[in-house]
């Protein structure tokens, strides 16, 4: 094992000698050790041994896995780094530039199920590299499309969503099979960090790079690194055997079942993910309509309407936890209402953010935006609820019904923090219509920003008015 992968291409990777040893140090149920009724957490010598891999190349392997994850969502973002450029070039307009992020959501909404069971089934590494290379290779030769061929810059696009779903339905399932508990909660939040840098360092990128080289194709041609990638995938990456770590040394390894077995199988656990794409829907058309008929009669309305929202979903979605274990039905009523009034400011704040910011910045600051929005939110929350959540079963006694009010504690956090979002736009109604004015007059030509002359003011100095800089005069 401490070698180069022994899975074939396209074969399955966890062989039942790959399985755990017979006494491993650090499970549960080898010899010296009793078995309990709960599962045990490997110890870092238990782990090694079951997946063949020490410590430090876990985390080797996390790391590569990241970078590759934030050129992903580099890649991404860079067309809209760039856009303005593209529908320039092609000469096209708003709907056909938006066509081509469809494209790609489209393609790779389509393929991330098809990825899903291959990865399932055979060697992930080199399904990943695979599709590294592919995603690449296409989004080169994008970079080198006539004018004249828009629908072939549609097709790539279409091709690197292919490419990106092979990546990021396997990666995580990788991370998974090399830790445990709280180190595989750690792990996880430091390779989902990479969506909000590389989304925002995709916007950043894309337009930099267009800038200095005075071509927007040249950003496609640099963002990707492609080549990189599919060599540490290749040469770092082992292929640890599946879910050997969660399971027990005595027991049987696990054999995936049909796909339409896996389907009946998750199939029970959709019913939240349909409410919030159901939610999702309801409420961003719901926050836009309600913004632009209150718009009419009041100036502040988008960021009321945001904070409405907020303050709106803070109770249900407490509700929604304080009545899990009682009710079903009221727990998803409450979250169907939550959500929905959660999902309000959607729409919204991007456009707020376009209004009051000038079109030559507007990219570096949907950057940013993304960049905040994630660090102060999925980024570190899943880790944070989870830490929690720990702390609070450790001071209890261990059970079941422990485990359960831990975590529902833990998340009720959430519905708090909605409700300081909530008081944040409150705040940002005092100020929107002074930044949106500020904004208009400035690409009118009728506001100009201060210079650094500007930065100065009049003191007497040596008998005569002199102009110095205000820091030189502050205490």
């Amino acid at each position: 094992m401490a070698g180069s992968d022994t899975a074939p291409f396209l074969s399955q990777a966890d062989d039942p000698d790959d399985g755990p040893v017979s006494g491993t140090p650090g499970l549960p149920g080898s010899m010296g050790i009793p078995k309990s009724t709960e599962p045990e957490v490997p110890d870092q010598e238990g782990l090694q041994r079951i997946t063949g891999l020490s410590s430090s190349r876990s985390a080797l392997i996390v790391a590569v896995l990241c970078y590759i994850n934030l050129l992903n969502y580099m890649d991404r973002f860079t067309v809209a780094g760039v856009l303005p450029d593209i529908e320039q070039f092609f000469s096209i307009g708003d709907s056909s530039s938006g066509l081509i992020q469809t494209v790609f959501i489209s393609s790779y909404m389509v393929l991330a199920p098809v990825f899903g069971y291959l990865g399932d089934r055979y060697n992930r590494k080199y399904l990943m590299c695979g599709g590294i290379a592919f995603w690449s290779l296409v989004t080169l030769g994008s970079s080198f499309i006539p004018r004249e061929r828009f629908w072939l810059l549609l097709l790539t696009r279409g091709l690197v969503g292919v490419g990106e779903a092979s990546y990021s339905t396997i990666a995580p399932t990788l991370i998974a099979d090399l830790f445990v508990a709280d180190q595989r909660s750690r792990m996880l939040s430091v390779f989902y960090f990479a969506i909000p840098v590389g989304s925002g360092l995709g916007y950043i990128a894309g337009s930099k790079v267009k800038d200095v080289a005075g071509d927007w194709h040249w950003a496609l041609r640099v963002t990707p690194g492609g080549v990189v990638a599919v060599l540490l995938l290749f040469l770092v990456v082992r292929e640890p055997p599946r879910g050997a770590v969660e399971r027990h040394s005595d027991s049987p390894p696990l054999s995936p079942t049909s796909w339409w077995a896996d389907l009946r199988a998750l199939a029970r656990n959709l019913i939240f993910g349909l409410v919030t794409c159901l939610t999702g829907i309801l409420g961003v058309g719901l926050g836009v309509e309600i913004s632009r008929r209150l718009r009419r009669s009041n100036p502040r309305a988008d960021p009321l309407v945001c904070a409405a929202g907020l303050l709106g979903s803070a109770p249900f979605l407490f509700l929604s936890l304080a009545c899990a274990r009682g009710s079903i039905v009221a727990t998803y009523i409450f979250i169907f209402i939550g959500e929905t009034l959660l999902s309000m400011n959607w729409a919204i704040v991007a456009d707020i953010l376009l209004y009051v910011v000038i079109p030559t910045r507007r990219s570096t600051a949907e950057a940013f935006q993304i960049v905040l929005s994630h660090l102060l939110g999925d980024a570190g929350s899943p880790y944070l609820i989870g830490l929690v959540s720990d702390r609070l079963r450790r001071s209890w006694p261990p059970s079941f019904l422990s485990e359960f009010r831990a975590l529902q504690f833990s998340l009720m956090l959430c519905a708090f923090v909605g409700a300081l979002g909530g008081a944040a736009f409150l705040g940002t109604a005092i100020f929107i219509e002074g930044d949106r004015r500020q904004a208009q007059l400035h690409v009118q030509g009728l506001l100009h920003e201060a210079g650094s002359t500007d930065d100065r003011i009049v003191v007497p100095q040596r008998g005569r008015s002199t102009r110095v800089p205000v820091s030189s005069v502050l205490v």
